[in-house]
């Protein structure tokens, strides 16, 4: 099934990690990737006054999987963990790689933490850019508007710059 994975990273050496999980995801007996977008430099969002010169980096993989959500989920927060994200108290703490399913196929859920497509992703130029470049005809779940037309919406200059095409 057709899943889109939003990942960002603002620790260390950013696209480095950005392809360690690239690496980690595709390693998943099954997995196979069938878009990835340019890689953008990211002004934070929600973190603290000490934070917010720590940019990130932020792609989006669209891969087919055999996984259900609940699955991915699991596999991804192993691989954060393999990563050396630890989650704490502050969930917009800085971190070596962060990875959100945005969308997995035509599925709507709600359940054990879960939200499925994921509740903000409409609001975050820094998800609907890099989404709007490989998926831009996509209509995700619960939406009435294609994912071009969120992103054009959206409102100019929010910290989004294209860093590089090819990662």
């Amino acid at each position: 099934m057709e899943t889109g994975l939003s990942l960002g990273s603002n620790l260390g050496d950013r696209l480095a990690n950005l392809s360690a999980a690239k690496k980690q995801i595709l390693a998943i007996p099954g997995v196979k990737l069938l878009a990835q977008s340019p890689v953008y430099e990211t002004d934070p969002v929600g973190v603290r006054p000490e934070y917010k010169e720590l940019k990130f980096l932020n792609v989006i993989l669209v891969v087919d999987g055999p996984w259900d959500a609940h699955s991915w989920f699991d596999r991804l927060r192993a691989i954060e963990g393999n990563m050396g994200r630890h989650r704490g108290l502050d969930r917009f703490a800085p971190r070596a790689i962060d990875i959100d399913i945005i969308y997995v196929g035509d599925v709507h859920i709600e359940s054990g933490g879960l939200v499925v497509p994921h509740p903000r992703w409409m609001e975050r130029r820094f998800v609907v850019q890099p989404l709007a470049d490989v998926r831009p005809d996509l209509l995700l779940p619960g939406m009435k508007r294609t994912v071009k037309q969120v992103l054009d919406a959206l409102p100019e200059g929010d910290g989004v710059a294209l860093l590089t095409r090819d990662w």
